[in-house]
C-alpha cells in the first residue's frame, strides 16, 4: 500500500513491523491511516488486540481484499467490538463499582472512550430521557455514528448479560427510531455493554428482534491473547450449534 510508505512516519512503520501476521498487519495499516493514529495509539490498539476483537480474523480473504482497496467496510457488525478494553479508566483491582461510577468514569475519559469505540462516533448525551405512557426511562449513553448514519444507544451493565437486557434495549431503539431519528438516517442500533455474557443466551435473546442489538463485554485491563482466542472459539462453537438446530 503506497500510502503506508508516504504518509506514515518511521516510528509508525517500526511499530507495524512488529505485527508478524500479514492479515493483521494490513488491518492495522488501514486503521492507522483512516484514524490518523499516533504511534502511541497504534501501540495501544495493537496491545489490546483490536484485530481479534473486531472479529475480522475469521475471514482472511475479506480482510486482504479490503486492505488492497484501502478501505474497511463499515457495517454494524464490523463497527461493534467485543470486548471493549477500558484500561484507561484505572478501575483494575476495584472489587465493587456501580453503573453510575462506570458511566462517570467513561465520560471523564471521553476522548479515550471514543478512540476505543472506533472512528466516526459522536457523543450525543448521557442519561438520555425518553417518556412512554407517562413514565420516564433513561438511556445511559447515546452516540451518533457518521459512517453508519444512525444513532447508537449504549446501556451499561455491571454484572452479566441477562435476556431481559435485550428487550429493554429493543424498547429504547424502537422509541428512538420513531421519535428521534431523522428521515434520512438508518435505524438506530444498540450496545449492551456488560461485564460478562453467555453466547447461547445472547443468541436467543437477540434473535428475531426488530432492531439490531449487540452485546459486548468490557474489560478494565488488557486481555491476554489466550483469553481472547478462547472467547472467540467458545462463541463460534455455541453460535454454530444454535444456527444448526
Amino acid at each position: 500500500m503506497d500510502r503506508v510508505r508516504t504518509e506514515l512516519s518511521f516510528s509508525h512503520l517500526l511499530e507495524l513491523s512488529r505485527v508478524h501476521e500479514p492479515v493483521a498487519r494490513a488491518f492495522y495499516e488501514m486503521e492507522t491511516l483512516k484514524n490518523r493514529w499516533s504511534v502511541r495509539e497504534l501501540r495501544r490498539q495493537r496491545d489490546s488486540m483490536l484485530f481479534e476483537r473486531v472479529g475480522l480474523s475469521g475471514d482472511r480473504g475479506a480482510v486482504l481484499a479490503l486492505a488492497a482497496a484501502d478501505r474497511l467496510a463499515e457495517t454494524p457488525a464490523s463497527v461493534i467490538r467485543d470486548p471493549y478494553v477500558l484500561e484507561f479508566l484505572g478501575l483494575e483491582g476495584r472489587a465493587v463499582i456501580a453503573e453510575a461510577d462506570l458511566e462517570a468514569a467513561l465520560l471523564s475519559h471521553l476522548e479515550s472512550f471514543l478512540l476505543e469505540l472506533g472512528r466516526s462516533f459522536c457523543f450525543v448525551g448521557r442519561q438520555y430521557r425518553i417518556t412512554v405512557a407517562g413514565r420516564h426511562h433513561f438511556i445511559d449513553l447515546l452516540f451518533f455514528h457518521r459512517g453508519l448514519k444512525c444513532l447508537v444507544a449504549v446501556d451499561l451493565k455491571i454484572g452479566s448479560f441477562r435476556h431481559e437486557d435485550a428487550g429493554q434495549m429493543n424498547f429504547y431503539l424502537n422509541w428512538l427510531r420513531e421519535n428521534e431519528a431523522l428521515a434520512d438516517e438508518n435505524a438506530p442500533i444498540g450496545i449492551v455493554l456488560c461485564a460478562d455474557k453467555d453466547a447461547e443466551e445472547v443468541h436467543y435473546a437477540t434473535g428475531g428482534l426488530d432492531r439490531q442489538v449487540f452485546v459486548s463485554r468490557y474489560l478494565v485491563a488488557l486481555p491476554s491473547e489466550e483469553q481472547l482466542r478462547q472467547w472467540l472459539a467458545e462463541e463460534r462453537e455455541v453460535l454454530a450449534h444454535c444456527d444448526g438446530q
